[in-house]
């Protein structure tokens, strides 16, 4: 069963993106972020390019031809289903709603900034795991990022 983790009180989606990108690679994880939402991904693939002048964070779109040798892949709403993605290890939700085939992958972070509109989104989606059965585990950003 996938392992869920919600990580509330972000103030920048996209910072903590990039943070977690940063630590998910050095851990060896292969992470997939997706969002139905095409402009931010383009800016999660700009920041993740000037992040860090000390890390590098190979990163492609799912569509790319460089894909399945490419530890860190966007992935939008052109995306039919996870089958389509060269690995399932961590997807990351940029997104609002629930990916539809978030359960194909091993572990599955949502991230939830400190916005009231986008904390309710958090809340359908943390109830729509509950009630399916998942074990879900809460990080409060809060007292600082993680």
């Amino acid at each position: 069963m996938t392992r869920i983790d919600f990580h509330f009180n972000a103030p920048s989606k996209l910072a903590y993106a990039c943070r977690l990108a940063r630590k998910a690679r050095a851990a060896g994880n292969l992470l997939v972020f997706y969002s139905d939402d095409g402009s931010l991904l383009a800016a999660l693939d700009r920041d993740l390019w000037t992040f860090s002048p000390l890390d590098f964070l190979p990163h492609c779109f799912a569509n790319d031809p460089l894909a399945g040798v490419t530890p860190i892949l966007l992935a939008g709403a052109s995306k039919s289903g996870a089958e389509e993605f060269a690995h399932h290890d961590v997807l990351v939700n940029l997104d609002r709603a629930q990916p539809e085939f978030f359960s194909r992958f091993e572990r599955l972070i949502e991230i939830v900034e400190a916005d009231e509109e986008d904390r309710v989104a958090g809340r359908e989606r943390w109830k729509f795991y509950k009630d399916r059965g998942y074990a879900l585990t809460r990080h409060d950003l809060a007292g600082g990022l993680a």
